[in-house]
C-alpha cells in the first residue's frame, strides 16, 4: 500500500527508479571518474564537431590518473582556467616541462615550458583562448584526463591522443618519466 502510493508520485517514482543505480554511481565516483558536458568550439573537431551549438558532447573524466601528474603530449585534459579559476576548460597538452614550443600567434618566438607547467591549446586555434593567449599553465591546475566520448552514442569511444607537430614542439628528451 505505502509502496504503491510512493510509486504514484512522479517525484518519488523517479527516485525509486534511480535508486538501484546508486551503488554503481558511488563506485564510479570513489574510483576517480566523473563526466563533463563540453560546450563551445575551441576543441572542434574532437568535440562538438558539427556547428550545431545545441548539441554537446558528454565525456568521461579520469581524475585519479590526473592526480599522478603523468601526462603526455597530445592528451586532452580539463583544468581550471588560469584567467578565471571558477571556469573549467578543456584543452590538449602540446608541450611538457622542459620542452620548447613556437606559439601559433608569434612564429618568431620560442617558449621554453618551465618545470611544473604545460602548454595547452584548443584543437580549433581561431576559437580558443589557450597558452597562445596566456602562456604556460601550472600543471596543478589540471583536474582530469578526458578519456572517452560518452555521448552522442554515434561517436562513443576513446579520445585520441594526437601527435604534436615536431616543427612547433621540440621535446625534452632528458625529461624524467613519472
Amino acid at each position: 500500500m505505502v509502496f504503491h502510493r510512493l510509486k504514484s508520485n512522479p517525484y518519488t517514482a523517479s527516485i525509486l527508479r534511480a535508486l538501484p543505480w546508486l551503488p554503481a554511481a558511488v563506485f564510479f565516483v570513489d574510483h576517480g571518474y566523473s563526466y563533463a558536458v563540453i560546450s563551445g568550439r575551441s576543441m572542434q573537431p574532437t568535440f562538438n564537431p558539427d556547428s550545431n551549438m545545441l548539441s554537446r558532447d558528454v565525456v568521461l573524466l579520469n581524475k585519479r590518473s590526473a592526480a599522478k601528474y603523468n601526462y603526455e603530449r597530445g592528451q586532452v585534459v580539463t583544468l581550471k582556467s588560469p584567467i578565471d579559476p571558477k571556469c573549467i576548460i578543456t584543452k590538449r597538452i602540446m608541450a611538457l616541462p622542459g620542452d620548447t614550443i613556437v606559439p601559433l600567434r608569434n612564429k618568431n618566438e620560442v617558449v621554453r615550458v618551465p618545470e611544473g607547467h604545460v602548454w595547452i591549446e584548443g584543437d580549433e586555434a581561431f576559437h580558443s583562448r589557450d597558452s597562445n593567449s596566456f602562456g604556460t599553465v601550472p600543471i596543478n591546475l589540471i583536474e582530469a584526463k578526458v578519456t572517452r566520448i560518452l555521448w552522442p552514442l554515434s561517436r562513443f569511444g576513446p579520445v585520441e591522443v594526437k601527435p604534436v607537430n615536431p616543427d612547433r614542439v621540440k621535446t625534452n628528451v632528458f625529461r624524467a618519466q613519472h
